[in-house]
């Protein structure tokens, strides 16, 4: 099958934390790296986005009341910029060209977030990181994700989390938890199913884009999505 030659691959904060659940794990990003250098091996040009739950998540800092939810979201769009900087530095050890791109300007550390640049860096084979979300409040990094996506004209949504995929339920809980291995973008939105929030959803609805959810820690995962095999993942589409 035909390699899809763009992809967006979406990682969660707390996967880079590890055991330890908080702060970044140097072996993961180790694993990380070379799953992402296997990518561009075979000549798939790679997006990342990169959640800040390992550091700071913006709804939980904005629970108790004393910070604001918009002050508490701007601290996770940090977070998120920490953590993109700490993969380019595990896939630049590896000798691969990276770039990391902020939809909020921070020119010391990384590029502000423009899409035709963005752009051009894949055509280049580089890896571009989107970091920051979306430079917005209220909005998630699986929102980021998909937007990007978008954007950059990306093929599929590759969500790498700790789990094989998506369930009828929480298999944590539930014994009988059903795995789905296929699932409409409606059925996605459902309250027991647990993708990505509804706006993110909603937006690859819009355009069509397919969503993989897999297990990132399952060893060469991502080329095998990339090359065509889902069996093992979850997979929301039209």
């Amino acid at each position: 099958m035909q390699e899809n030659k763009r992809v967006l691959v979406k990682f969660s904060g707390e996967a880079l934390a590890g055991e330890n659940g908080f702060g970044i794990e140097n072996s993961i990003l180790k694993f990380v790296a070379l799953e992402i250098k296997e990518l561009i091996e075979h000549n798939v040009q790679v997006g990342i986005v990169v959640g800040g739950g390992n550091i700071i998540r913006g709804v939980s800092a904005a629970k108790g009341g004393l910070i604001k939810r918009t002050s508490a979201d701007h601290m996770g769009m940090l977070a998120t910029v920490i953590n993109a900087i700490a993969i380019q530095e595990a896939l630049e050890s590896y000798g691969l060209d990276v770039r990391v791109q902020s939809a909020i300007q921070m020119e010391a550390f990384c590029e502000t977030y423009i899409m035709r640049r963005a752009q051009r860096h894949l055509e280049k084979g580089r890896i571009v990181i989107f970091a920051a979300g979306t430079g917005n409040p209220y909005f998630t990094t699986d929102t980021t994700a998909i937007l990007r996506a978008v954007e950059i004209e990306a093929s599929m949504v590759i969500k790498a989390t700790k789990v094989n995929g998506v369930y009828d339920k929480d298999p944590n809980q539930f014994d009988d938890a059903i795995f789905l291995d296929t699932l409409s973008y409606d059925e996605a939105m459902q309250d027991n199913i647990r993708v990505m929030d509804d706006t993110a959803i909603a937006l690859a609805k819009d355009n069509k884009l397919p969503i993989v959810v897999c297990n990132m820690f399952q060893e060469g995962n991502l080329l095998k999505i990339v090359q065509g095999d889902t069996s093992l993942c979850s997979v929301v589409k039209n």
